[in-house]
């Protein structure tokens, strides 16, 4: 593997065409609710534990970008192994901490959606993967100071420790055995329905900006094609199933969306 398989401007391309079909597909993911927890409903074929789906969905971007960025001579410096880090850092913790951690007992998950989750995952990890291990090049120690990557680091920590808080949050509505949906309070649920998917957004938002390349940003565009739909349905939801839901709140973004 330590020849250049992709040359690099075919590379670009393909990663030019990923975001172009997710700007295509946006508007058609933006009216179909996606079926799984809250939204479960019958129509979409096979179902799975919820649990084991996540881990078989989110594990696949793990493995591929691990594959690719590993295997292949392609210099790594200093710099570059921060940028595994921080991503590996979000998705051991997706794989192996956080399905087992959501009180989701006897919820399902369609073996579509989830299909549809490794393809995506399988894609994005496959290019930032290949970017990093075969193509980029050699980042300077002096990129560390670079208002980028400094601004990066914060937004992606930022990001990361709201994404956690507000899952903890989700959970601890159902402490104690507690079934069912309840209207989530504190921290930023006091602004927006979905804190967890907001801390998602600026988690990549901070990656694609403190590693500022193509690959990262695909990324970020393909999260927010996801995330946003699925924030603006759930905000729906609550407001449709609790008449006292707070009128104040937003979606996604505090004031904005």
């Amino acid at each position: 593997m330590e020849a250049q398989m992709i040359p690099l401007h075919t590379f670009n391309l393909i990663v030019i065409g990923w975001i172009l079909t997710g700007l295509i597909i946006f508007p058609a993911i933006l009216s179909i609710t996606a079926p799984y927890g809250r939204h479960t409903k019958k129509g979409w074929g096979l179902l799975i534990n919820n649990r084991l789906a996540w881990i078989l969905m989110e594990a696949p971007v793990l493995l591929i970008f691990t594959l690719f960025f590993l295997l292949d001579s392609n210099p790594r410096s200093l710099v570059t192994w921060i940028f595994f880090a921080l991503f590996m850092l979000h998705y051991v913790h997706r794989v192996f901490i956080f399905p087992l951690r959501i009180r989701t007992k006897g919820k399902k998950m369609p073996v579509s959606v989830m299909f549809m989750g490794v393809c995506f995952n399988l894609m994005n990890g496959f290019l930032i993967g290949y970017w990093f291990g075969h193509l980029s090049p050699p980042y300077s120690i002096s990129w560390l100071y670079d208002p980028r990557f400094i601004a990066g680091v914060i937004l992606f920590f930022a990001g990361f420790i709201t994404n956690l808080c507000s899952d903890q949050k989700l959970m601890d509505l159902r402490k104690g055995g507690r079934t069912g949906y309840y209207i989530p309070y504190g921290g930023l649920f006091r602004y927006i329905s979905c804190p967890n998917f907001f801390g998602e957004i600026l988690e990549w938002t901070g990656y694609a900006l403190l590693t500022w390349c193509l690959p990262t940003l695909s990324f970020l565009l393909w999260t927010i094609f996801n995330l946003v739909p699925r924030a603006l349905d759930h905000h729906r939801w609550y407001k449709k199933t609790f008449p006292d839901y707070p009128a104040g709140r937003k979606a996604l973004i505090p004031f904005i969306l």
